[in-house]
């Protein structure tokens, strides 16, 4: 029986001026003739069933072909493809923020109406966790760009997608495989691992703990079932619906600055909280059909409108609930003169809850007065906890096959069915779940690269990556940050060929690690990519230090990438700190003095280290006259 590899279906793209290859599987010796673009190719199914043919390299084309494949050349065992593109493809992978979607990124719902695209094409990923390597993925099927497909991609991948296919003119196909929360060593072959001395301490420890883990998984699946027991939805009970009514409901309610999670507002637990709003409607509404936008809530919610359910997603409907955007319908004859109630309880049963927007995705508006402005519901509500369960600490998943942070496993699962499918590169966006190791990730994150490349056959591909963002607090005093170790093994990463980091360190939220600006990220990943891979004359690098000079008090900071010129985004530059050999690092003053900036401080008189935006979430103005941050860095570096 004739089969393809999943990752071949209708509205592919293909990557232009390579050799391409198609495979699947047949009964065995059955030939098996691949007929494309006016190419034919014929080969044998091997003994267990397995095929592959390898299709010319063409140049990109913005017509839709047909790919017709046969058993023993019989038009009653032909499967075909149809409307597919030659172009450009990529793979998009990495952790939570490679996975965040385009409908909760900044202006997501405008991005998404707006995306209509026949040109992009998107392919996700199933996630899988696998013990060896696999050849195929289990599900999924390339979907034309539009508003309709593109709300749950990742938003790096599609803003990174959308630019080179503005700035090229060819087809772009992009492939998202990641997994939220994840480690680089999942996503690295345990060969890679094992024949580096750095690494190889990842695999056996796994080893050692998988083999003596029968203790330890039924110690988790018992904790886990406590929990579920703890944290379960009473569905109400006893909470009489007229909480979401327009009376004003019993009990104390307090007013609540929306979006947000609660923990961020002070309330430091999971539970289940409700959120009510009362407002007054314009007079042409009344009677009218109404769209209700209430943004993402954390996890599950169920929403009233006038004391009627409006709707409701819950995370056992589906997993990604935490982040769904909801638009819930609002039938005509609920809608009233005056005042009118919007209430969601939103149900959190681990880490945070909440309704978290963004602010642009909280509307009412009336779809039939399209002259009308929405009514925004972004700010203050008021709120009331129903159920408090204390902070609830979930156990780490102990190694094994299941664990997703073994190593070895997303790329068993995830990158290896991809495997030898013709692409142009990688984008990747992860670090936060390996930033209490960052020396190791100098080996660690490099060595994934050159196995990717490894395992592709295709030379040194280019890979982009995105630095870490600005996150947390920002602090007083210099301080050590574990963030500032791994955007500064993310630097040196740039020492392998055709490799190119978009800088991020203006892009995030203080209080969201999932920053939700995202077209930035896109941009730079794709400013790199027209440079270094396509050979655009177009600047895509921020100041980098090029060296430090001593001045008596003062050193002198130059840099690569000035790209016209430095410049601050503000009256003071910010963002330097300077230390003599005691390395005790005090603020620095500094200032822009040509290509270079000078940089002193009163309490440093003979300073020997300076460092830049050396914080989890640094104040930091350096840009050069492109608009590109600078890259933070220390020159203080151990070895240095």
């Amino acid at each position: 029986m004739l089969k393809l590899a999943v990752i071949f279906t209708d509205n592919m793209i293909l990557q232009q001026m390579a050799d391409l290859p198609v495979w699947g599987t047949a009964s065995p010796g059955m030939l098996v003739t691949v007929r494309f673009a006016g190419h034919e190719k014929t080969t044998k199914a091997d003994a267990n069933g397995d095929w592959c043919v390898k299709l010319e390299p063409l140049t990109a084309n913005s017509v839709p072909q047909e790919m017709n494949i046969t058993v023993n050349d019989s038009a009653q065992t032909a499967i075909i493809l149809r409307n597919i593109l030659i172009g450009e493809v990529w793979v998009c992978s990495g952790q939570s923020n490679m996975e965040f979607a385009v409908s909760r990124a900044k202006n997501g719902n405008k991005e998404s109406s707006e995306a209509n695209f026949p040109g992009i094409r998107l392919l996700t990923i199933p996630k899988l966790v696998a013990e060896t390597p696999q050849k195929y993925i289990t599900a999924g099927s390339w979907t034309v760009c539009n508003p309709e497909t593109v709300s749950g991609f990742s938003a790096a991948g599609y803003f990174f997608g959308r630019e080179l296919h503005r700035r090229l003119g060819v087809p772009v196909g992009l492939i998202n495989a990641s997994w939220g929360g994840t480690v680089a060593e999942a996503w690295t072959s345990r060969k890679t691992l094992l024949e580096n001395p750095v690494l190889a301490g990842l695999v056996t420890q796994y080893d050692t703990d998988v083999s003596n883990s029968g203790e330890a998984i039924s110690k988790y699946k018992e904790e886990i079932k406590q929990i579920e027991q703890k944290t379960k939805d009473i569905e109400n009970i006893g909470y009489p619906r007229g909480w979401a009514d327009i009376p004003t409901p019993p009990g104390e309610w307090n007013d609540f600055e929306l979006p947000a999670s609660w923990q961020n507002r002070g309330l430091d637990f999971s539970g289940i909280v409700w959120f009510r709003k009362e407002i007054e409607l314009p007079a042409g509404w009344c009677g009218q059909e109404l769209r209700l936008s209430i943004g993402a809530t954390d996890k599950s919610d169920v929403t009233y409108f006038n004391n009627v359910q409006a709707g409701s997603i819950t995370m056992a409907e589906r997993q990604d609930s935490w982040c769904t955007l909801r638009t819930y319908i609002i039938p005509a004859h609920l809608v009233q003169p005056g005042r009118n109630v919007i209430a969601v309880r939103v149900h959190s049963d681990k880490y945070d809850g909440g309704m978290i927007g963004p602010a642009a995705a909280m509307q009412l508006s009336c779809p039939v007065r399209s002259g009308s402005s929405p009514v925004p519901l972004a700010g203050f509500w008021k709120y009331a906890v129903e159920s408090n369960y204390g902070k609830i600490a979930i156990p780490a998943i102990p190694p094994g096959p299941d664990n997703p942070n073994s190593p070895c496993v997303l790329f068993n699962g995830m990158i290896s069915p991809l495997i030898p499918f013709a692409i142009r590169g990688a984008i990747w966006y992860q670090g936060e779940s390996n930033a209490d190791r960052a020396v190791q990730y100098r080996t660690l994150f490099p060595a994934m690269i050159q196995d990717w490349r490894a395992h592709w056959n295709q030379g040194e591909f280019p890979f982009m990556f995105v630095q870490l963002a600005n996150f947390r607090a920002e602090l007083s005093c210099p301080v050590e940050s574990k963030w500032a170790e791994l955007r500064e093994a993310q630097t040196m990463t740039l020492r392998l060929p055709n490799t190119g980091m978009a800088v991020a360190i203006d892009a995030g939220d203080a209080l969201d690690i999932h920053p939700v600006n995202k077209q930035d990220i896109g941009l730079r990943l794709a400013l790199n990519a027209l440079a270094i891979t396509y050979g655009q004359q177009v600047p895509y690098s921020g100041p980098m230090l090029k060296s430090v000079t001593r001045e008596g008090d003062k050193l002198r900071i130059h840099f690569d990438h000035i790209n016209g010129g430095l410049q601050s985004r503000g009256e003071k530059l910010q963002g330097f700190i300077l230390a003599g050999t005691d390395r005790k690092f005090a603020w620095a003053q500094a200032a822009i003095d040509g290509d270079t900036v000078i940089a002193s401080s009163p309490e440093i008189a003979e300073p020997a280290f300076v460092r830049y935006a050396w914080a989890d979430n640094p104040a930091c103005n350096l840009y050069n006259d492109a608009g590109l941050p600078a890259v933070p860095f220390r020159s203080d570096m151990p070895g240095n």
